[in-house]
């Protein structure tokens, strides 16, 4: 069961970027919080840039994210009621979840709550805590950006839920307790990396992740080498794209070669000589989707392999080697991205750009020498426009720690 009501409060980019101005505003809005502010709580959760690895995760294969410095937060109370309470500071709306209640069936037309419901069930069927709180959320972290805005909104909540520390003690199932939320209980198709993403960040760093292992560990970046992150201008949906329709072709392939080798669970078995051996029984589509995973999650070892080497050009060449993967074989490019990766390409100190998350829209990756961000900033701006003529916006990412209480100034 779920209660709207609204009253919108200021400027949520600057209180999200300010524990003490979120803590103040809450304390404004919530008589709760006014009257005992030492129990304010602020969570910060990242959101994330895939490097390399794209429509792996799903597929059991290699991922290399890297949490970012643009990140929800909610300031929140925990409460001894069975009820999560929350406002968004950019509109003022306000939703009241029934921790008990029954889950509902999904329908087409969906809400920001069902997030908060979702992850409130998932840590319960996982036998974590799902307690209530009142709770502000600001944000600096656009939405249909690719940037996995769900994902931080549920991990962050995960701790709102968890009065304070993560809904689960064992991290990896918080991550996929996250993804359980958004799989089941929202409709959004998503893979584990997102979440494992936003609860795993180490600053300066991205981290390599073995989704069938769950093997994981970090990977600096070289020295002197930046992450820029463009968005299209062309939002995008797990729940409203083609994402559900690659997955449902990637589980088809993995049927057709299963009953050439019963020993096939997922294309992260597939060797390139069965893939060529059954081209025609996969068929063209098929075949494509399947290679494309294939050589992606190779590439996300030579990857990690360059960057550990300090040999970004290496690493910016396999970006757009995977960019032109997933326009031609995966086919979840747009002629915005493909453009902005060309238009990437002629700058000089641009190692290579990619287009990072599920497809249909979303944003560019380019990996740049340190000298080369302004310039790269500069030649976006002059020559791209989105497809309602806006000029693109356009952030250098600092890669950041993973989702965790941040401290409130006095």
């Amino acid at each position: 069961m779920v209660s709207q009501q609204s009253g919108a409060i200021g400027d949520a980019a600057a209180l999200a970027r300010d524990p003490a101005r979120l803590r103040d505003a809450f304390c404004d809005r919530e008589p709760l919080a006014r009257a005992d502010p030492a129990a304010i709580r602020i969570v910060r959760a990242p959101g994330r840039i895939n490097l390399i690895g794209e429509h792996t995760d799903y597929n059991d294969g290699l991922v290399l994210p890297v949490a970012i410095d643009l990140a929800i937060s909610i300031a929140f109370v925990p409460t001894a009621t069975r009820r999560a309470d929350l406002s968004l500071a950019t509109t003022g709306e306000r939703a009241i979840v029934d921790l008990d209640a029954p889950a509902r069936a999904r329908s087409a037309v969906r809400h920001w709550s069902d997030y908060v419901a979702g992850m409130a069930r998932a840590l319960a069927n996982a036998g974590g805590r799902a307690g209530g709180f009142v709770g502000l959320l600001a944000s600096v972290l656009p939405v249909g950006a690719g940037l996995s805005s769900s994902a931080a909104f549920d991990i962050a909540i995960g701790w709102a839920l968890g009065s304070g520390h993560p809904g689960l003690g064992d991290p990896m199932a918080f991550a996929r307790a996250a993804q359980l939320a958004e799989n089941e209980y929202v409709g959004v198709p998503c893979g584990l990396m997102d979440p494992f993403a936003v609860v795993f960040g180490v600053p300066g760093s991205a981290v390599f992740l073995d989704c069938r292992s769950l093997e994981h560990r970090s990977v600096a970046l070289p020295a002197e080498t930046a992450i820029v992150v463009t968005e299209s201008g062309e939002t995008r949906g797990l729940r409203t794209s083609g994402y559900a329709t690659r997955r449902a072709e990637c589980a088809a392939a993995v049927a057709v070669l299963a009953r050439l080798d019963p020993g096939i669970r997922s294309l992260r078995d597939v060797t390139v000589e069965l893939l060529e051996d059954a081209r025609a029984e996969l068929g063209e589509t098929g075949y494509r989707r399947a290679r494309h995973v294939l050589t992606e999650n190779r590439r996300v070892t030579s990857t990690v392999a360059a960057l550990e080497a300090g040999e970004p050009t290496e690493a910016g060449r396999l970006l757009l080697e995977g960019h032109a993967s997933l326009r031609d074989d995966f086919e979840v490019s747009t002629p915005a991205l493909d453009q902005l990766v060309a238009i990437a390409g002629t700058v000089p100190g641009v190692h290579g750009a990619r287009m990072t998350g599920g497809g249909f829209g979303g944003s560019m990756v380019s990996l740049v020498r340190e000298d080369a961000v302004d310039r790269l900033v500069a030649t976006l701006r002059e020559r791209y426009r989105s497809p309602s003529g806006e000029p693109p916006v356009v952030r250098r990412v600092i890669p950041s720690a993973g989702a965790a209480l941040v401290a409130i100034p006095a």
